[in-house]
């Protein structure tokens, strides 16, 4: 059965794999983000644990502050490199941490504050640059799902002293994993460079891993073969009851540190003239179908403030409760439609990371957990597909009157 794709990853050209000489991935990573350079990584994880240690080298301090709404990842991070994680609750019916939160839980141990671009949502950075400035901590912007977002005309991962992006699968331009690690301080950014070099040097055997991964990548990512690849091992999960693992929430604490390879380089290089175009289609499809979703009764779509454009791998909505976020994802998680959930809970419900977390009363993260769900933005995703997702949702709105 065809399967859509939960998030819209640009599509994969067999022309892309064929060495070129000519402009690297890094150098077309900096134009078009607007920056004079950037550090390759293996993963955005990979870079936000060089940047959190390369600050942690220079400072001394040893507190992270991130959202309690956030990738697991973002947690294991901060282990890895032997840091002490404080989580902040988000501010009520938003994406951005609660500011009064945030200044209570930063002082003069905080290394950094984490920004998360939800789901390529445009968070607000200057009011956590306001709080991290006042207590002599950098901010770094999350910005994994986010390559080619903007505010006021910037990108995002700009505004504060660090910014990463992440080049995995559905994250729009791929490498299978890597990820891109921005800063606009030539000092900071040569440091970051020493210690990538220090911290994930090339490992033939990931790299051959990695490429054996993008080839198949570049085989499966349609939708005649994507049921076997995400779509069989989706719906084993949904019938074991395991919800991290339909949507892939269940992370090693072993993060790989390693360089990435010319090949896979070559590869992004090679689709990086597609991005921008397929990134326009992206949010004029988004737009259309943001219209039709926000006339059901009760479904709000995340989108951006004024002056921010955000990318748009999927549209994030939030329902009225648990009970109807739920009716709905049993008719549509499991029908190959490209309705998910990005994370699953709030980071402190996480039994993997119980230890890791402890205990919070983070109300806000646990709500937005709670009533939200996702619907791909894929270009697979054609009218027809639509339109049976907004029967669903339609149909339950008229059950909640």
């Amino acid at each position: 059965m065809p399967e859509i794709a939960p998030t819209a990853g640009l599509p994969p050209h067999c022309g892309d794999l064929w060495p070129r000489r000519g402009v690297g991935l890094a150098q077309r990573a900096a134009q078009f983000i607007g920056i004079d350079a950037v550090q390759l990584t293996c993963s955005g994880t990979a870079a936000l644990v060089i940047a959190l240690t390369t600050l942690y080298r220079r400072t001394g301090r040893r507190t992270v502050v991130v959202p309690a709404y956030t990738c697991p990842l973002v947690a294991l991070a901060v282990a890895h490199c032997g840091l002490r994680l404080r989580l902040c609750d988000l501010a009520p019916d938003s994406i951005d941490m609660d500011a009064q939160a945030l200044a209570r839980l930063c002082n003069h141990d905080t290394l950094a504050v984490v920004v998360t671009h939800l789901g390529g949502r445009v968070a607000d950075v200057g009011a956590a640059l306001a709080v991290a400035r006042a207590v002599g901590a950098h901010v770094i912007e999350d910005a994994a799902q986010a390559l080619g977002a903007r505010s006021d005309g910037r990108s995002v991962g700009l505004a504060g002293d660090a910014g990463f992006f992440s080049l995995a699968v559905g994250k729009g331009l791929t490498t299978f994993e890597g990820g891109i690690l921005v800063t606009r301080n030539e000092d900071l950014r040569a440091e970051f460079a020493r210690v990538a070099a220090e911290l994930a040097p090339f490992q033939l055997a990931w790299e051959l891993k990695r490429c054996l991964q993008l080839l198949g990548y570049h085989l499966a990512y349609r939708p005649t073969l994507l049921g076997l690849a995400y779509g069989m091992p989706l719906r084993r999960a949904l019938r074991a009851g395991d919800l991290v693992a339909a949507v892939g929430d269940d992370f090693s604490s072993a993060i790989p540190m390693h360089a990435l390879g010319a090949w896979r380089q070559s590869v992004a290089a090679n689709a990086f003239a597609r991005l921008p175009g397929f990134l326009a289609d992206c949010a004029a499809q988004a737009q259309r179908g943001r219209q039709r979703l926000a006339q059901i009764d009760g479904v709000e779509v995340l989108h951006d403030a004024v002056g921010a454009q955000g990318t748009w791998p999927f549209l994030m909505l939030r329902l009225p409760s648990e009970a109807r976020r739920d009716a709905i994802l049993r008719e549509l998680w499991s029908a190959g439609l490209g309705v998910s959930r990005l994370f699953i809970h709030a980071l402190p419900d996480y039994a993997y990371l119980r230890k890791l977390v402890g205990e919070h009363e983070v109300p806000n993260a646990r709500a937005f957990a709670a009533c939200t769900l996702t619907v791909s933005n894929s270009p697979w995703l054609d009218e027809v597909s639509l339109e049976k997702i907004l029967e669903v949702f339609e149909r339950h709105a008229v059950k909640r009157r």
